[in-house]
């Protein structure tokens, strides 16, 4: 009896082991837009109060927006001269004006489509990377002086210049409404303001402007809130 008892067991996980072989994996395509998956704030601020130190550059990669907008909604002839206290637009002229005690707020745009493949924008050593605490808002690769930066998905270059302190020579690139991708410490920018680039285009030669050493640093942001780019980045 108990050699038949054994026996039935080993059946039975062979039998398991069999079925668990068996089992379909998981799409990978539903994991990878699972993964995208990008969504909207309840509602988006109208109105900001500009703080000492802050610049229109900075303002608008934190707010998911473009300079030249926020300098159009605002009648800036000159992006430099902005004063601390003031209100500034978020949104176009349209939207009313905010009431004494407290700031109008909108419903987020509708959002175009996200792009459906991301590439490394660069080849290196991750030496830093993504912190949700606010220690790091992106990863940092290390890498050879003059090496190539690439887009790390398609859209539309939205800012390059050095106007943000602690990025050195940056790119910025709007891949939808709601994300946008930022490329830092550059050598040599090669990309314009109001240019389209593609999957894996060099925008930028690696460098260390505003750095310690020679690297990338890269961020994603959606609706201007730093996310880590390994959601976004092959495996």
């Amino acid at each position: 009896m108990r050699r038949k008892a054994v026996w039935s067991a080993l059946c039975l996980s062979l039998w398991l082991v069999g079925c668990s072989f068996n089992q379909a994996p998981a799409p990978v395509s539903q994991a990878r837009v699972a993964r995208h998956a990008v969504k909207a704030p309840a509602a988006m601020p109208v109105w900001y109060r500009i703080r000492p130190g802050d610049n229109l550059f900075r303002i608008a990669l934190e707010h998911g927006l473009e300079w030249r907008q926020l300098a159009e909604w605002n009648g800036l002839d000159d992006a430099s001269v902005i004063r601390a206290g003031e209100l500034l637009r978020l949104k176009p002229r349209e939207v009313a004006a905010p009431t004494r005690q407290a700031a109008t707020t909108a419903e987020p745009e509708a959002q175009d489509a996200e792009p459906a493949e991301w590439v490394w924008p660069a080849k290196g050593e991750v030496i830093s990377r993504f912190d949700s605490s606010g220690g790091a808002n992106g990863l940092d690769i290390a890498g050879q002086r003059g090496s190539p930066v690439r887009a790390a998905a398609p859209g539309r270059i939205v800012y390059a210049g050095a106007g943000l302190r602690g990025y050195g020579k940056l790119i910025i690139i709007r891949h939808s409404t709601a994300v946008l991708s930022a490329y830092g410490h550059n050598e040599r920018v090669l990309v314009s303001e109001g240019q389209t680039v593609k999957l894996g285009q060099v925008i930028a030669d690696m460098g260390d402007s505003d750095a310690d050493r020679v690297k990338l640093h890269f961020e994603i942001r959606e609706y201007g809130k730093p996310v880590d780019p390994m959601s976004y980045l092959p495996g």
